[in-house]
């Protein structure tokens, strides 16, 4: 299941202040970083959850995700290759998205997550930097030898500064694809099936089946988990006490559904938040929705989370969608006027 995607680079200066040097958006069209494993997923039979898993990882490679949710993306990645006899080369590719750079609103490197993946295929990979970042100046002003200027399980920053495992000569052009570049993951053997412990404790935009599915037929992984505000598009607060968050999420979702039905592709919006327009998958670049196809026989849907308050984002069927809200207790479908 192929798809092409239209995502600018958005790459927008900021005004100089007092002398100050210009610093502009480093960006990449962030559908091609998993364009190859989604292929490999579709050749191994995985069948539309590879279009959700490919969907809600290469989100996480925007500004705004924390440092460790591409890390649980790719995490994700391997999961559901482990289900298909632990395909290579979906293993592979997602060691590469593992390491592929992301979005740097200011030219300055990206920190590195400081947790362990869930599988041992990820153990000792983290993202290359794009040519363009500030090798001495991470996002947010921290200098090198800061919290989080440092990959996991080193103790002196990195050499060359902006390698990865894959590319260790330095960083990468910048709007670049790892992926494109190199087809070696630049660690051992990829179709280990030795899963780390504990986990990672960084908050993930990807909710995998066996943590947050209502149905027996669940989707493989959600593109945005907000128990907080969905930028332009605010849920509900979930409600305390009584019932739980079960209800109130499930209506939340309604809400947020009817609102999506109202949206367009020329609807305002705030950057790097998530949506759905017109049953795809959206996300805001510059202001302008950019939507993302949901694979054949699929719509984009905000979903009720079951183990914690809030609500999720992710391409699945109407009758799961349906399935899950209904559930929670909540009535009249999808949108709540049903």
């Amino acid at each position: 299941m192929q798809f092409t995607t239209i995502v600018a680079f958005a790459l927008a200066a900021t005004a100089s202040v007092h002398g100050v040097p210009l610093q502009k958006r480093i960006a990449q069209v962030i559908a091609d970083s998993t364009t190859k494993w989604e292929q490999a997923c579709d050749a191994a039979g995985g069948g539309a959850k590879c279009n959700q898993v490919a969907v809600a990882s290469f989100g996480t490679l925007l500004a705004a995700p924390g440092p460790c949710e591409q890390q649980n993306a790719a995490d994700n990645m391997v999961d559901l290759a482990k289900t298909l006899n632990n395909d290579a080369n979906m293993i592979k590719f997602a060691q590469i998205f593992a390491q592929q750079p992301r979005n740097s609103p200011t030219s300055q490197s990206v920190p590195y997550c400081q947790s362990a993946p869930r599988n041992a295929e990820l153990k000792g990979l983290f993202q290359c930097q794009f040519q363009g970042d500030n090798p001495k100046t991470f996002v947010g002003g921290t200098a090198v030898g800061g919290a989080g200027t440092i990959p996991f399980g080193m103790n002196a920053p990195l050499n060359p500064a902006g390698s990865c495992p894959a590319n260790p000569s330095g960083p990468i052009a910048d709007g670049s694809q790892l992926v494109d570049l190199t087809q070696n993951p630049g660690v051992g053997g990829s179709t280990s099936s030795a899963s780390t412990t504990g986990g990672s404790t960084g908050n993930s935009t990807v909710v995998t089946p066996s943590s947050d599915a209502t149905s027996s037929t669940p989707s493989a992984a959600v593109a945005t988990v907000a128990a907080s505000p969905v930028g332009a598009i605010p849920s509900t607060t979930p409600a305390s006490g009584g019932g739980g968050f079960k209800l109130s999420n499930g209506q939340s979702a309604q809400k947020l559904n009817a609102q999506f039905a109202t949206l367009t592709a020329a609807s305002s919006c705030t950057a790097n938040t998530n949506a759905c327009v017109g049953g795809a998958f959206a996300q805001c670049v510059g202001g302008k929705f950019m939507t993302t196809p949901c694979g054949s026989g699929l719509t984009c849907a905000a979903l009720p989370l079951v183990n914690s308050p809030g609500t999720s984002i992710t391409c699945t069927t109407t009758a799961d969608a349906e399935a899950r809200i209904a559930a929670t207790g909540a009535q009249g479908g999808i949108t709540g006027s049903g």
